[in-house]
């Protein structure tokens, strides 16, 4: 048998543990993106990264395994026409193709936040089988199909609806009113 493969991060920590330019920075993103902690901002900045150095290492290599390369990228759904494409990638850019952002977008859920709950208490699948991991990649074939399970999912009532609302009651206890008299 083969032997055990040792387990390593996944991500680097900054190397200025104070800078409050990049924790600000960092915070934008954790809200958009409803994400746990800034662990995950780095393990996408090392993925970037790692697909930045193949990119720059393909740069005197055959054209064929260029294209290999950007037919990846693309299938995973960059969109990847050339090296220049690759080294202008960003974090953004990886956690735009996260369960968990396109749950949001597909107004699955109302925030980010929710998506991530709706992934991880297994209500989301993805191609018939249920995935609970928000940074599972989503790619191009598989983004027209993830699908919610049938549950009650609490929409937040827009303030037309609150504003009729309000007026049905107040019609009726107008009504209830002209009744006792």
């Amino acid at each position: 048998m083969g032997d055990i493969k040792r387990k390593r991060k996944l991500y680097r920590r900054p190397k200025k543990a104070f800078d409050s330019a990049r924790i600000e920075e960092e915070n934008v993103i954790m809200d958009k993106y409803g994400l746990k902690n800034k662990r995950e901002i780095w393990k996408a900045e090392s993925c970037v990264s790692k697909l930045r150095k193949r990119a720059k290492s393909l740069i005197s290599k055959s054209q064929d395994e260029k294209d290999k390369f950007f037919e990846k990228l693309n299938n995973m759904g960059f969109v990847i026409n050339d090296i220049s494409d690759v080294l202008s990638l960003t974090k953004e850019n990886w956690l735009d193709r996260r369960l968990q952002t396109f749950v949001f977008k597909k107004n699955l859920a109302n925030t980010p936040s929710q998506a991530r709950q709706l992934i991880v208490h297994k209500h989301i699948s993805v191609n018939g089988n249920i995935v609970n991991i928000p940074s599972f990649m989503v790619t191009k074939d598989l983004e027209n199909k993830l699908a919610l399970k049938n549950i009650n999912v609490k929409q937040k009532p827009k303030k037309e609806e609150k504003v009729e609302e309000e007026n049905t009651e107040e019609a009726e206890e107008e009504n209830s009113e002209e009744q006792t008299e």
